[in-house]
């Protein structure tokens, strides 16, 4: 097996990214906008969004990425990196590769000064959760939401 490479994503990325970006749709069982993704593309290159994009890389094709952002925080000085979004193309899971994602945002976030990372997932999510539970402390909120 060939090496895998997490790195930054790139605009030239976009092709490879985009059938990624929908498959995560399809598992979360959404159907956003093309706005939405157009937005949430734009904003992974804008200097002034606190979003970042890193993707897993093997054989110079895309088989994975991770979204993350930073913010302010009120319970801490430093701010906190919200993970907000890990997909992992179906044929390649069970290699390392998300746990290589998390890990990059987690360093990312270190060279950042950034201590705090933390993110949510589906109740639904039994193998994802069972990366989680071994890499990370569940912290005992629920999350609630709220539309307008």
């Amino acid at each position: 097996m060939s090496e895998l490479i997490i790195r930054p994503i790139t605009e030239a990325d976009q092709a490879q990214w985009l059938p990624l970006w929908r498959g995560y749709q399809v598992f979360y069982k959404v159907d956003l906008a093309d706005a939405v993704s157009a937005a949430t593309w734009a904003r992974l290159f804008d200097p002034n969004e606190p979003i970042h994009g890193l993707v897993a890389e093997r054989d110079g094709r895309l088989v994975g990425f991770t979204h993350h952002l930073y913010h302010r925080h009120t319970w801490a000085v430093e701010h906190s990196c919200y993970l907000n979004d890990l997909f992992v193309d179906p044929e390649q899971r069970k290699q390392g590769i998300a746990e290589a994602l998390v890990r990059a945002v987690k360093a990312d976030a270190m060279a950042r000064g950034t201590p705090k990372i933390y993110w949510l997932t589906h109740e639904t999510n039994t193998a994802g959760r069972s990366l989680y539970d071994k890499i990370a402390t569940r912290s005992g909120f629920l999350h609630y939401s709220m539309r307008g």
